[in-house]
């Protein structure tokens, strides 16, 4: 029999919009747990640090060359029974992916496919779309974080449509005069209201270019150059549409601003994207999971592959105050110094553990497997057989059914990630 808890290595992605060097979250916990073969480079971008079992990029156990699914798929008692009786685990694959990101530069504007549309186009487009599965996801601010996410309220959309000149310009009057009839409707998620809003999302989003970039270059000419009107604007948004040109000058993407809610997150506070939900993130380091899964659908703010009808056509359109993605922090099955973070799926959950100096917590058993990082501190994991020293950036899997122990003498922060099938 394996031990039940031991460290895996995880892996590093340099997308271009990553944090810089020694900036990124990414590469101070990759640097500080010795990852073997990486060197830092204060001149390149740090993205993603993946934890898990994702074919793209898999984790390894520790100071061995075994792939972590190979070791789980060999020893399916760390996944557990009632986890593989759910999910397909047959082959070590975890459910859910766990990351860092650190993100310098925005990410495109993008949605995820629900699990039936993610098996067509990864039938259809295996090339682009890697793999059969979902991906809902949930992000948790390490830093204060910016993001886009969901579609504003349809008054809110009325406003900006009627306070912005360049943005109506880019969408047929019929379009527009059809979406502000309805966008006082007393019921904002009904069929009617949906379909109004798609039309005018789909008008933006396929918009001429020439025009996309004439209309740009006067928004962004009127917002540097100030006045009544612009201060009389989201100061925000202003704010952001300015950031978004210097990143992405002349794309389709910084219109989005006006659509979508633009929502800043303090650390420890969390949201959830399920699928057809639109949304881009801005700036920040967190932690995101996820099911385990790969596809992204983009239309704006990349060099990447733009796939406009696919993300057009598999939105929910539901428009909603920012609150309807908020996960809310709840306590974790007694232990005072853990907190849990369930969004409203059933691949993961995950616990943020905040350790003062000298202080204990143990957490019970869970029916499914964990991957946690340290992201400040160390100290110690025991469980029975067995103890680990964890540090900063060290990451290590604990198997399902397993009580742990965790301890520090000067601080520690941990984030576990686990599944459960009830």
């Amino acid at each position: 029999m394996s031990a039940a808890v031991f460290k895996i290595t995880p892996t590093t992605q340099k997308y271009d919009w990553g944090k810089i060097g020694s900036s990124s979250k990414v590469a101070q916990f990759a640097s500080a747990s010795k990852i073997p073969g990486f060197t830092l480079d204060d001149s390149a971008p740090y993205a993603e640090l993946w934890m898990g079992t994702h074919p793209k990029s898999p984790s390894h156990v520790s100071e061995s060359s075994i792939v972590l699914s190979a070791h789980l798929a060999a020893r399916p008692e760390l996944i557990g029974k009632s986890v593989a009786a759910r999910f397909d685990t047959s082959t070590g694959n975890l459910p859910f992916l766990f990351k860092v990101l650190a993100i310098e530069k925005a990410l495109s504007i993008q949605t995820h496919p629900d699990k039936q549309t993610a098996e067509l186009l990864f039938a259809q487009q295996p090339e682009i779309y890697k793999d059969p599965n979902h991906k809902p996801e949930m992000a948790l601010a390490l830093t204060p974080f910016a993001a886009l996410c969901g579609f504003l309220p349809l008054t809110k959309i009325a406003t900006c449509l009627r306070a912005t000149t360049e943005l109506a310009a880019l969408i047929p009057s019929s379009i527009t005069a059809e979406f502000l009839a309805i966008a006082g409707s007393s019921d904002p998620t009904g069929p009617t209201e949906k379909a109004a809003l798609k039309n005018l999302f789909a008008a933006l989003m396929t918009a001429d270019e020439a025009a996309v970039k004439a209309q740009l270059d006067l928004l962004v000419a009127r917002y540097k150059a100030g006045g009544a009107k612009v201060e009389a604007e989201s100061q925000d948004i202003v704010a952001l549409v300015l950031r978004l040109d210097s990143q992405f000058p002349g794309d389709i993407g910084i219109f989005c601003a006006f659509l979508l809610n633009y929502v800043h997150l303090k650390p420890g506070e969390a949201i959830f994207l399920g699928a057809g939900e639109p949304h881009a993130y801005i700036s920040g380091d967190i932690m995101e999971c996820m099911a385990n899964s790969d596809n992204v659908i983009r239309a704006g703010l990349t060099p990447k592959l733009r796939d406009i009808p696919n993300l057009v056509s598999g939105l929910t359109y539901t428009a909603a105050e920012p609150k309807k993605h908020v996960v809310a922090p709840a306590p974790f099955r007694g232990a005072a110094s853990s907190t849990l973070y369930d969004p409203p799926i059933p691949e993961f959950s995950v616990v943020q553990v905040v350790l003062a100096a000298g202080a204990t917590e143990a957490h019970p058993t869970v029916a499914g497997p964990s991957i946690a990082i340290v992201t400040e501190g160390a100290g110690s994991t025991s469980w029975t057989g067995g103890m680990l020293d964890i540090g900063q950036g060290d990451v290590f899997f604990i198997g399902a059914d397993t009580e742990v122990l965790f301890s520090t003498t000067a601080g520690l922060t941990i984030y576990r990630a686990f599944v459960e099938a009830s």
